[in-house]
């Protein structure tokens, strides 16, 4: 493993540095890395094991039959929010992305010097990422299973911290948000996605539709409508948004407690939650105002933006 990847990486019982050979130096407790991937994860409480089997046996998302770095730079910018966090990170950052599924977002930001961690307690997911880093040539990534209650990874140890579409499948969202703002530096980002409890209402909708026929409808799924040809991916997506295990939506002002209960001042969102605010902000420009009714209103008005595409907004905080 690569000198500066293994500086990052932690015993996930007592966060002790780890030798090349994946030995603790505090406990001696011993890992190995096996096809690629270090073995960084202890045995979860049962409902995050129902989660882990639940990505093993469909991992999400999937990759198309002949990809490239091409259609994977194309695909991650058509998303306006990809391109602001690409531009908001150095050149040569330390960057996890914890809960990294499949790696997309993971190989896409690892450019320049950055060096990025790809981790995920799904194994099948983290070989499909690991299988696309060689297949596209792409280097300064590496895959660790860990679990993010119990991260394999050094506290204070990275420039960014990205966790996406994760929080929100575990039992306890505020908990599992403490332990992913620990590995942040003083000063460093922590971006966050998860379902936002308005922006989730349209395809609450649509679940329930596919409840009552059986899963034989789903209507008006952009993601499924653009995938029919796909059918592996076509699965995936039905799998992860209409029969997950394990799901919660939250609000912004469920949210700021998180960031101050934890040390982090809330930079923005993005959407951004300030009325008639333009998209062009960059993704470390502070939204000053905090008013809750205009939270409240912006959160509705996000319905029409991000609702269509499942709701998942993002905030930005620093730590302090």
């Amino acid at each position: 493993m690569d000198a500066r990847a293994l500086s990052l990486l932690a015993c996930p019982r007592c966060g002790g540095r780890l030798d090349e050979a994946l030995c603790c130096r505090e406990c001696d407790a011993d890992y190995r890395q096996a096809d690629g991937i270090a073995e960084l994860r202890l045995p979860g409480a049962a409902r995050t094991e129902l989660v882990r089997n639940f990505y093993e046996a469909a991992p999400f998302p999937g990759y198309p039959p002949r990809d490239s770095i091409d259609w994977l730079r194309a695909r991650a910018e058509r998303s306006p929010f990809a391109r602001l966090l690409d531009a908001a990170i150095p050149y040569d950052a330390r960057i996890v992305e914890m809960g990294c599924g499949t790696g997309q977002m993971s190989l896409y930001l690892a450019r320049g010097e950055r060096m990025v961690i790809a981790a995920d307690l799904c194994r099948a997911s983290l070989a499909l990422g690991r299988a696309a880093a060689r297949r596209l040539g792409i280097g300064q990534v590496e895959f660790v299973e860990t679990d993010l209650h119990h991260p394999g990874l050094r506290e204070g140890a990275f420039d960014i911290v990205y966790c996406s579409g994760v929080l929100h499948h575990t039992p306890d969202p505020g908990a599992a948000f403490g332990h992913v703002a620990r590995l942040v530096r003083p000063g460093g980002l922590i971006v966050i996605g998860l379902y936002n409890r308005y922006a989730r209402l349209p395809h609450r909708l649509r679940r329930g539709v596919a409840m009552l026929s059986g899963g034989r409808w789903v209507p008006g799924d952009p993601v499924l409508a653009s995938r029919r040809l796909q059918p592996g991916r076509y699965r995936a997506w039905l799998r992860d948004q209409y029969h997950h295990p394990e799901e919660h939506s939250h609000t912004l002002a469920q949210l700021r407690r998180w960031f101050a209960d934890n040390g982090v001042a809330y930079v923005r969102t993005f959407p951004s939650a300030l009325l008639g605010q333009m998209e062009d902000m960059k993704l470390t420009d502070a939204e000053e105002d905090e008013w809750w009714l205009e939270d409240l209103l912006a959160q509705i008005g996000w319905i029409g933006r991000i609702g269509w595409e499942g709701g998942l907004f993002a905030a930005v905080g620093r730590a302090g």
